[in-house]
């Protein structure tokens, strides 16, 4: 049962691009809906659960939850660039070995020497697998502006960094942070709306991508069951197997066409990844 709600969040992260992608709508717009519905889901969440929230624990839960929204809307981006089968893979590669590296240098993880050789490993591994699954065949007939996506998943990764940092600053808990979270992720959501001159919250896709908003906040909610029940190292590592999840299914219900051979390339690279996530996750156990 304990392993079964530790692939949950992997399940609703991994269906989530899927969903926005069919949802629609400008960046701008899948992130106002995102943020939302996951808004409004931490209301819920507050009403029935009732946890004690201290002024810390808000105001460097809030800069999190900003951050996040910052990363998630350029991943969007990426995805109208280079597509979710590309950018996924990617993305996660990049949030496992940027993390793992902050942990090491900001948080004093991997202390003995031997464990920052095979921390350093599983970063090459996730690195080799990023590579593998950008792969493209010369004879595919529209190429994709892989330099393009990259630079703006790199920049997605500072929110990322963000979202993940600034609750352990302040030691803040999960249970904590869900719902001080949320209103930093819909408050930045609403600001680069305002920025961006756009009318999002009129637009039907909006709308739409309030599904989105439910799915990432039950995502949320199921890993923080699961890292009370199987710790953080076990489910964090099996919440990183969504890109699998991601990456296939947009393969198989969005249209993003794959040659055989960049098939081949895109099921080692996701190995690769998933290998290295694996590695990290019990290096932190």
């Amino acid at each position: 049962m304990n392993i079964f709600i530790a692939l949950l969040p992997a399940l609703f992260w991994g269906v989530l691009p899927v969903v926005v992608t069919r949802a629609g709508g400008k960046p701008i717009q899948q992130i106002i809906g995102t943020t939302a519905g996951t808004f409004l889901v931490s209301l819920i969440f507050l009403g029935i659960y009732h946890p004690h929230i201290s002024a810390t624990a808000f105001l460097f839960s809030f800069i999190s939850g900003a951050f996040w929204a910052f990363g998630q809307i350029n991943q969007y981006k990426a995805f109208a660039v280079i597509g979710v089968s590309r950018a996924m893979p990617i993305s996660t590669g990049l949030q496992l070995a940027s993390t793992s590296l902050l942990g090491v240098l900001a948080f004093g993880e991997w202390p003995a020497t031997v464990t920052r050789y095979i921390g350093l490993l599983a970063v090459t591994i996730i690195i080799v697998g990023i590579i593998l699954t950008t792969w493209q065949q010369k004879k595919n007939q529209t190429p994709v502006n892989i330099k393009k996506g990259l630079s703006i998943l790199l920049i997605s990764t500072i929110g990322y960094l963000g979202f993940s940092a600034f609750p352990r600053m302040a030691g803040v808990s999960g249970w904590e942070a869900f719902m001080p979270q949320a209103v930093g992720m819909f408050s930045a959501a609403l600001i680069m709306a305002s920025l961006s001159r756009q009318t999002p919250l009129m637009r039907p896709a909006t709308a739409r991508n309030l599904l989105s908003g439910v799915i990432f906040a039950f995502a949320a909610f199921s890993y923080l069951i699961s890292a009370q029940r199987n710790g953080i190292a076990t489910g964090f590592t099996l919440s990183q197997m969504n890109v699998v999840i991601a990456t296939l299914l947009s393969i198989w219900l969005l249209g993003e066409r794959k040659t055989p051979k960049e098939m081949a390339y895109v099921v080692t690279g996701l190995l690769f990844v998933a290998g290295g996530g694996v590695m990290i996750g019990l290096l932190s156990a």
